[in-house]
């Protein structure tokens, strides 16, 4: 099995510019925007696993179960760096862990509907609290500003850095990060190795309800 983290002697300035140097990198949108990021290769042919699990996990990706794992530990990541820095999956097959740079900030909404969870940029009052869009008068103010997650997937990171002017600290500070990054991908696949050992993957039909306009005739 592949692992991605490196350990990196951080005393050292000639280690810890070539670890950002020859790390991994990516495109953070298309191949067209030329921006790209330190990034890990998650490709499933790529992991060194075994032909069974490997097998597994090409029906595993399709599952909602799977999405939604993985998506925890993506938002984890994001969380720990207070969304500065955040980590997405992109590709054609969304086969890369890219870190992206980005923010949280005020959504500008300032109230919402308790009923449908609908946003308003208005605030709440006795005279005017009523939900555009299911109508109920269920609209309350937040209690803390709502905030939004911004990701700049236009912007790369480190593109064509030598890395001659920067601090110690600062080295030691973005190689830290990019372990993280690392650290995370291999997160992802103990995380895809346990689904494999544990579970399979199994087809059931769900019926889902739909509405559709018919015709009534007049009583």
């Amino acid at each position: 099995m592949r692992t991605f983290y490196t350990p990196v002697d951080l005393r050292s300035r000639a280690d810890m510019t070539g670890f950002l140097k020859k790390h991994f990198r990516y495109h953070t949108m298309n191949s067209w925007n030329r921006s790209t990021s330190y990034a890990c290769n998650l490709k499933i042919h790529r992991l060194g696993l075994d032909g069974e699990c490997e097998s597994k996990l090409f029906d595993m990706i399709d599952t909602q179960e799977f999405f939604d794992l993985r998506r925890a530990l993506l938002d984890e990541f994001d969380r720990q760096h207070n969304y500065l820095w955040q980590a997405g999956m992109n590709g054609r097959s969304s086969g890369y862990l890219v870190l992206y740079q980005g923010e949280l900030k005020p959504s500008g909404y300032l109230s919402f509907c308790t009923e449908c969870g609908q946003k308003n940029c208005r605030p709440a009052t006795e005279t005017d609290c009523v939900c555009g869009r299911c109508g109920n008068s269920t609209r309350i103010n937040f209690r803390r500003p709502d905030m939004q997650v911004i990701s700049y997937s236009l912007r790369g990171t480190d593109m064509d850095e030598e890395f001659e002017d920067w601090r110690l600290t600062e080295l030691r500070e973005r190689v830290r990060l990019v372990q993280s990054l690392d650290q995370l991908a291999d997160r992802m696949v103990a995380q895809a190795i346990h689904l494999c050992r544990s579970y399979e993957v199994a087809e059931k039909t769900i019926f889902v309800p739909k509405t559709q306009k018919v015709l009534v005739s007049h009583a």
